[in-house]
């Protein structure tokens, strides 16, 4: 009989009573996707997981679970010597694996045997798995947002980062996404989690909110670079209240400049950026982009960008939509003052539409 309790529940609520999650799968399947906040303590890495693989399918099923066994045993002697070797007498890991099977029994039949009150995931990772898809694909969670829209250099991301400081409370998919959410937003030497390790950001960024409480969300297209907002979260942000921040267009274009000085600073992901342009530049105006990037002059180049793309694709957008505006804001994003200036009033307007920050 197995020395451990087994749980399926995987709310935020119930992986908060345990001390770790320990996700014991190869290092390939943790960085794909894993559990908000679990470690990764693979019983089998990635080489000795295909190598198990393969003298199973081309050898015999006892030679591949007699070295599996010994590779499994040895690993997890390394983790009790390092990983766990500081963990107290009455520390509680959830330990899980992709379907509960046979690598995160190991782990969880070893650990308990030292006397650890432990609980294994039943189904593993994939009971997490369907968790989020339920929530964020199947279920409709109400949710109090609030829109903070504006052309491309308003500076929506920076002030939106400025509002928890006052209390607002907010939701920074860019950030989750790892992507500034557009055609040029792709962070340096930072590739996108995969669309399932997004949804896991996501979740895990809705359970430390409080959801009977405003949030402010940056507004965006369906897809953050590569990634697609999940349904749940897509129709709650199309239906809710706008607050539109506007600058001139040169303010704009110069404040880009600065923002996205890691891309302005690496031609080829400029180059690359041209070629993914909905409406391909002419080579008179690629040889003109050019010469601007030559000189250095990216404030140039960013307004004929927002002039070109930016602001027409923006502004079919706002055609479309038939989301309220709440208020517009003016502001000079290059100035300090001026952005807190527009923070403070984001809280005020949240304020008057929900009664509450």
């Amino acid at each position: 009989m197995a020395g451990y309790q087994t749980t399926q529940a995987v709310g935020a609520g119930d992986l908060a009573v345990f001390d770790a999650i320990i996700d014991v799968r190869s290092p390939s399947e943790f960085a794909l996707d894993h559990v908000p906040g679990a470690e990764n303590l693979p019983v089998l890495d990635d080489a000795q997981r295909a190598e198990v693989g393969t003298i199973y399918v081309q050898e015999s099923r006892f030679l591949a679970r007699r070295i599996g066994a010994a590779h499994v045993a040895r690993n997890i002697a390394q983790h009790l010597e390092t990983a766990l070797a500081d963990r107290p007498a009455s520390f509680r890991p959830l330990i899980y694996c992709w379907r509960g099977g046979q690598r995160s029994d190991a782990m969880a039949t070893i650990l308990s045997q030292v006397g650890w009150p432990v609980t294994l995931l039943q189904g593993g990772y994939r009971t997490y798995r369907r968790h989020v898809t339920a929530r964020l694909y199947d279920d409709d969670q109400p949710l109090k947002l609030m829109l903070l829209d504006g052309h491309t250099g308003s500076a929506k991301t920076e002030i939106l980062n400025a509002l928890p400081a006052l209390g607002v409370q907010v939701l920074d998919l860019e950030g989750l996404a790892d992507h500034r959410g557009s055609l040029f937003g792709a962070l340096t030497g930072r590739p996108q989690p995969s669309q399932k390790m997004f949804e896991s950001r996501l979740l895990g960024a809705l359970y430390r909110l409080d959801l009977d409480r405003p949030i402010v969300v940056e507004a965006e297209a369906s897809k953050i670079g590569d990634r697609m907002t999940p349904p749940m979260l897509w129709r709650a942000m199309q239906a809710a209240p706008r607050i539109v921040l506007e600058a001139s267009q040169d303010h704009r274009a110069a404040y880009l400049a600065g923002a996205y000085g890691d891309i302005a600073a690496d031609p080829q992901a400029l180059e690359a950026a041209f070629a993914r342009l909905p409406i391909p530049p002419s080579r008179e105006r690629l040889e003109t982009w050019r010469g601007m990037i030559a000189a250095g002059d990216f404030a140039a180049l960013a307004g004929a960008l927002i002039g070109l793309h930016y602001d027409p694709a923006y502004d079919r957008a706002a055609r479309k939509s038939d989301a309220p505006v709440a208020a517009r804001l003016a502001l000079d994003p290059l100035d300090a003052d001026s952005r807190t200036s527009a923070a403070q009033k984001i809280k005020a307007l949240v304020m008057d539409a929900f009664g509450r920050v």
